[in-house]
């Protein structure tokens, strides 16, 4: 279950970076490198220590005129917490 009030940062290892060569963010760890579609990597950026899922969700759908991003943006969040590129701050 995700904490939707806790602030989420980028696990320690792991680094989201545009790559040139592949034209796309990916996040970089000592074993690999997992390459993101732009909604993934959308929300990634929002990981950074200072905001949580109301934070991050209100800023994509500002971003991109939209609304009901929340469901979506929660379950790719959990993915990122199971695979341990994200943490709670």
């Amino acid at each position: 279950m995700m904490n939707a009030e806790q602030i989420l940062k980028f696990s320690p290892g792991y680094r989201l970076q545009w790559e040139e060569a592949q034209q796309k963010f990916v996040i970089l760890y000592p074993e690999g490198m997992v390459e993101l579609n732009q909604s993934s990597a959308e929300i990634l950026k929002l990981c950074d220590g200072s905001n949580n899922l109301s934070a991050i969700v209100t800023e994509l759908e500002a971003k991109f005129a939209t609304s009901g991003l929340e469901a979506d943006i929660s379950q790719f969040l959990k993915v990122a917490l199971q695979n341990g590129w994200i943490q709670y701050a």
